[in-house]
């Protein structure tokens, strides 16, 4: 299914259903594909809403994890939002724990997987093999247990990011941002409840990651998948949408 892009003064965004606003955060290379077997199963219950990051659209000085959760700030007050579920993958879980951090009033519960923010083998250090297609899709299929889920489709999007000039830098800029802005001391300042849902064979955010966030987090949840690299929304969506609803409907209003 094809979701319409709404355009609300600066912002774009997907919005489908109604309910309990669930915002969900993309990463680096976060497509609207990544999420849709999440949003097809929760638009029925909840107000789903992604807003694009503006990952290529910020001056270099602002391609930062900051520059990120302030965009997520000022669209949820544009939007009027309040009491959301913020759901992030890789990137977008980093993003929603600094915006979380400035604002716990409006956030009901955090939901992260595959999350940077204390240690990830990411891929901007090393990147723009530009114009190397095979090495592009090994990189892309590292993301997942089963290196079939990195379809043609979702390779030449990654391939036609890092062959963009201007794309590249910044990739790479938003990349050194998340291993330099890591939260281990500030995570106990985090009152709402987190849900943790991680993939075991996750060697970009590995197990260890999701460990220590459990701890650092006053009130998480870790909840694992098996055969499973770093984003199970993508991989394994019925296991992450029932673990996703069970959290959810025990933290409804």
């Amino acid at each position: 299914m094809e979701y319409e892009i709404k355009q609300f003064g600066k912002f774009k965004y997907v919005e489908e259903g109604s309910g309990e606003p669930l915002v969900l955060l993309h990463g680096l290379f976060g497509a609207l594909s990544n999420f849709k077997d999440l949003i097809d199963h929760f638009r029925q219950t909840h107000q789903v809403i992604i807003p694009m990051l503006p990952l290529y659209e910020l001056d270099l000085l602002h391609t930062t994890v900051s520059g990120l959760a302030r965009h997520v700030d000022k669209f949820i007050e544009a939007k009027g939002l309040n009491h959301v579920h913020l759901l992030g993958n890789s990137l977008g879980g980093h993003v929603g724990l600094v915006y979380t951090l400035k604002h716990q009033d409006r956030v009901k519960s955090i939901i992260l997987t595959g999350s940077s923010g204390l240690f990830e083998n990411g891929m901007g250090e090393t990147y723009p093999k530009r114009g190397d297609y095979e090495y592009i899709r090994k990189k892309t299929e590292l993301t997942f247990y089963d290196p079939k889920v990195a379809s043609k489709e979702l390779v030449d999007e990654v391939y036609s990011i890092v062959n963009n000039r201007l794309k590249a830098l910044k990739i790479i800029a938003l990349a050194r941002s998340a291993i330099k802005h890591n939260l281990g001391d500030e995570l106990k300042d985090i009152r709402v409840p987190v849900c943790l849902i991680w993939g075991r064979n996750d060697t970009i955010t590995p197990p260890m990651v999701a460990e220590e966030f459990q701890a650092l987090l006053p009130h998480a949840e870790l909840h694992w998948i098996d055969k499973c690299g770093h984003a199970p929304m993508m991989e394994v969506p019925a296991e992450f949408n029932a673990i996703l609803k069970d959290f959810l409907v025990r933290h409804k209003s």
